[in-house]
């Protein structure tokens, strides 16, 4: 599915919509960013050295696990994050990289869905974490 398919999903746009594309597979949704360099987030961090924050990373994650809960995505329904849990970072992300994400839904109690995922740029893992969002109204 490609940018404009996810924003029949996604509320997220311009500056904030953090995947090029991504697919489901089974069980799983994995999605893609291209970190241009001129993004907002890295303006400032780090001058001269810049990385993708990590609160970036896991905003993709969340973007990422929300292509899996279409059926539960209907008008006037809003994704927000619940909770974030062993989050770890392992190696930065910097401009020209290709993110590769990967995400699963673990569990679901309406309004609440339980996912873990994990960001990689090529073999490289470089974040995890396992998070929950709940589903509000607009």
């Amino acid at each position: 599915m490609n940018r404009e398919e996810i924003q029949n999903i996604l509320p997220h746009r311009d500056a904030m919509l953090l995947l090029d594309d991504v697919e489901k597979k089974d069980n799983e949704a994995i999605g893609h960013y291209h970190v241009r360099g001129d993004e907002f987030f890295l303006q400032g961090h780090f001058p001269g050295h810049p990385i993708v924050p990590g609160v970036i990373l896991c905003e993709i994650l969340a973007q990422t696990a929300c292509v899996l809960m279409t059926d539960a995505l209907k008008e006037g329904t809003l994704p927000v994050y619940a909770g974030l849990n062993n989050v770890r970072f392992r190696a930065p992300v910097r401009p020209n990289d290709r993110i590769e994400t990967r995400c699963r839904i673990k569990r679901t109690k309406h309004p609440f869905y339980f996912a873990e995922g994990s960001v990689s740029v090529g073999e490289t893992l470089c974040a995890s974490a396992e998070f929950s969002f709940a589903l509000t109204g607009v």
